[in-house]
Formats: C-alpha cells, sequence, structure tokens
C-alpha cells in the first residue's frame, strides 16, 4: 500500500517554527527594555507576520496533505467495497449450487444400505435395553 506520508512531519516542523519565533522574540525581549520594544511596534508587526505566514504555509501543507489522505481512502473504500460484492456472489453461487442438494433426502433404509464393514450390523446384532 502506498499511503500517503502522516501530517505529523508538517505538525512537527511548524510546531518547532513556530517554538524557534517565540523563542527569539523571548531573547530579544530578555535583551531589549520594555520601553524599547514597545516603542518599535514595526518589529512586533513583523514578527507576528512571520509567524502568520509560517502558520498558514503549514495549515496549507496540511489541508494538502488530508486531501492526499482523502482521496487514498476514498480509493481504499471503493476496492473494499468490490470485494465484498465479489465475496457475496460467490456466496450466492454457492448456496445457489448446494441448495437443490438439501430438497433430496435419502431414505433410512437406502442409508443403511450403504453402510459396509463390520460397523453396519451393530444396531441389528445388539439387544435392545
Amino acid at each position: 500500500m502506498n499511503a500517503p506520508t502522516l501530517p505529523s512531519a508538517a505538525a512537527e516542523k511548524l510546531l518547532s517554527s513556530v517554538e524557534a519565533e517565540i523563542s527569539r522574540l523571548v531573547e530579544q525581549k530578555t535583551r531589549n527594555p520594555p520601553a524599547q520594544i514597545e516603542a518599535d511596534p514595526e518589529s512586533i508587526k513583523a514578527a507576528i507576520a512571520r509567524l502568520t505566514s509560517n502558520s498558514i504555509d503549514g495549515l496549507e501543507g496540511l489541508m494538502s496533505e488530508l486531501q492526499q489522505l482523502q482521496a487514498f481512502l476514498k480509493g481504499e473504500v471503493e476496492r473494499v467495497r468490490g470485494e465484498i460484492e465479489s465475496a457475496l456472489a460467490g456466496i450466492n453461487i454457492i448456496i445457489e449450487t448446494i441448495a437443490p442438494w438439501k430438497t433430496l433426502s435419502v431414505p433410512k433404509a437406502a442409508a443403511r444400505a450403504f453402510r459396509a464393514g463390520p460397523a453396519a450390523n451393530i444396531e441389528s446384532t445388539q439387544s435392545p435395553r
């Protein structure tokens, strides 16, 4: 089976990029006094833009992988459905073949005639109790 890669790899990549960006912002905040960060809204906007673009790219990648997985699963559903229909058709053929045998009844006397060997006369030689 050629299953598409699971979205976990893309999710891990997205998570690591978000963590790296958060770490960078924390380091920047600890190096710069709070007044300097508040005075530079452009750097905050740029950081937010980077974070959102990474998130959007990651989500688009996940969406693409999920669509591939959905297409694969639809194909598998159709394949399994076909196999089930094929198995049911085979079962119906077997039932149709065996059905006439059910109506045939072998008389009890004829059944005894088919017995052979030492076990054939066990009933007739034993006395009823």
